[in-house]
């Protein structure tokens, strides 16, 4: 695959915005903006415009509850940062607040309301510190989770690790159909995300590999009927998928003109309902930030 595309796990800060300094980049609802990513898209064909702004106002209408109280997020630690007190029997989800393989992670923490058992640290991607790799994760990536004096990655082991180990909200059905489809949906998750991001770094028409991948994805929600969810109802596999589709649905509508919910009522319902759960909404981020830095990676005017 393209170097600039998607890891399995972010070890630098691609599609994403890298981080300048130790503020941390926090989802805000006042952040979201619906504004020309360029001059060229100040101008652009009436119809591309308006995909756009509906592409982004669904995400910013969605972007915080009014009842929900927002997590204060501790700033990105950089190179000139002293590391926590590590392996004093705190567990940390070390992440990059724009990396959607830690948003994983971070979305399974917060559905099973592990707020107060496990402490987000926030890892600056563009100037992430020595003693990341040296003492806490040799891989030099995120997220990772420190628990019980172990370190461990990679994100979809991690939502399982956070499923099997800690008390709360379930993320799998018990019904055995629903927890063998949702192996089977977690192990096409790379090749869905390879699929499409081949078209948005290709020129010309979105591919016919990425429209395959997109049908699939919309029959796979249409399997079980209670629900919007991938299972049904909410679970592991929509935490798997939801970060990528999110970005997804912004870098088509703009970089391709392509609107990834036409004729596609499934996926639509479910970016729909998936934005009303709030474990999801307090780790987004804002979509036309995402969009500016993701084309500026890309070499996009």
């Amino acid at each position: 695959m393209n170097s600039l595309a998607f890891p399995r796990g972010c070890s630098s800060p691609p599609l994403t915005r890298p981080s300048t300094s130790s503020r941390p980049t926090v989802p805000s609802q006042a952040r979201i903006k619906i504004r020309p990513s360029s001059p060229r898209a100040a101008h652009c064909h009436p119809r591309v415009a308006r995909n756009l702004s509906r592409t982004v106002a669904m995400a910013a209408a969605a972007a915080a509850p009014a009842s929900s109280a927002k997590e204060v997020l501790p700033p990105s630690l950089t190179s000139s940062s002293e590391p926590p007190a590590l392996f004093d029997g705190t567990t940390r989800l070390y992440v990059a607040y724009h990396c959607p393989y830690a948003q994983r992670a971070w979305i399974a923490r917060n559905y099973k309301g592990l707020q107060g058992e496990i402490k987000i640290v926030g890892i600056d991607l563009a100037d992430r510190p020595a003693w990341y790799k040296e003492k806490v994760y040799p891989e030099n990536k995120v997220p990772s989770l420190e628990h019980n004096n172990q370190v461990k990655g990679e994100s979809l082991d991690l939502v399982k690790y956070i499923e099997s180990n800690f008390e709360g909200q379930s993320l799998l059905p018990d019904d055995s159909e629903k927890k063998q489809f949702a192996e089977e949906l977690l192990g096409y998750t790379d090749a869905f995300n390879k699929a499409l991001y081949s078209s948005i770094v290709a020129k010309g028409d979105v591919s016919d590999e990425t429209v395959a991948a997109l049908d699939k994805i919309e029959a796979d929600l249409a399997k079980f009927n209670d629900g919007p969810f991938f299972l049904g109802q909410f679970s592991l596999v929509d935490i798997a998928y939801v970060p990528f589709i999110e970005r997804f649905q912004i870098f088509f509508s703009d970089i391709k003109n392509y609107d990834i919910i036409k004729d596609r009522p499934n996926l639509q319902k479910f970016i729909e309902e998936v934005n009303k759960i709030d474990a999801y909404v307090q780790t987004k981020q804002d979509p036309q930030f995402l969009l500016e830095h993701t084309k500026k990676r890309l070499g996009i005017a």
